[in-house]
C-alpha cells in the first residue's frame, strides 16, 4: 500500500498568511537530533576531524534532502546546539586541567581567567557554555577545523530551488 507521498519525504505541508510551505516532519527532526548526539558523544573515540567529518556527512546528506523545506530557525537552533556539543567534545577531551589552560592561553585568554576555567568544578555541558570557552573556541574556529557551516548550506540548498 502506498503512502502519501509527503509522507515518504517525511515533509508536512503548512499555509501561513496565503502561503503553502513545507517542513520536515518532528520525528525527522529529531532523528537528525539523534544521530548528531551519537555522533558528538563525549565517549567517542577517534579523532576531532574524524568526527567533524562523519558530522559533516550527516548534516550535507540531510539538508540536501529536506533543503526544499522552511527551517531556517531550526537549522540556527540546531547549529548552536552541535556548536555546543563539539565545545563541550573538545573540553573533555583536554581532560587534565594543566591542558585545558595550556589551550585556553593558546587560543588568547587571559591567565587569571584561564587558570579560573581550567581549574573550575562545573561539569562538561556548563563550562561549554562559558563566555570563556567561547572566546577560545568561536564559531569561526569550528569552521575552520572543517565544521561545514550549516546556515550557508541551507542558504544554497534553498536558493536552489
Amino acid at each position: 500500500m502506498w503512502r502519501n507521498s509527503s509522507y515518504i519525504l517525511r515533509i508536512s505541508s503548512t499555509k501561513s498568511v496565503g502561503k503553502v510551505g513545507y517542513r520536515p516532519i518532528k520525528s525527522a527532526k529529531e532523528r537528525l537530533k539523534d544521530k548528531l548526539r551519537t555522533l558528538t558523544s563525549r565517549k567517542r573515540t577517534g579523532t576531532f576531524s574524524e568526527i567533524v567529518k562523519r558530522i559533516n556527512q550527516t548534516t550535507v546528506g540531510w539538508i540536501n534532502y529536506y533543503g526544499v523545506s522552511n527551517m531556517k530557525t531550526f537549522i540556527k537552533e540546531i547549529q548552536g546546539w552541535l556548536n555546543h556539543r563539539l565545545r563541550q567534545l573538545i573540553w573533555k577531551r583536554w581532560k587534565l586541567p594543566r591542558t585545558k589552560y595550556a589551550k585556553l592561553r593558546q587560543y588568547g585568554i587571559r591567565h587569571d581567567e584561564a587558570m579560573k576555567t581550567a581549574h573550575s568544578r562545573k561539569g562538561y555541558w556548563r563550562i561549554s557554555r562559558s563566555e570563556v570557552l567561547h572566546q577560545a573556541i568561536p564559531n569561526k574556529r569550528l569552521v575552520k577545523w572543517g565544521l561545514k557551516d550549516l546556515s550557508q548550506l541551507y542558504e544554497r540548498r534553498y536558493s536552489k530551488d
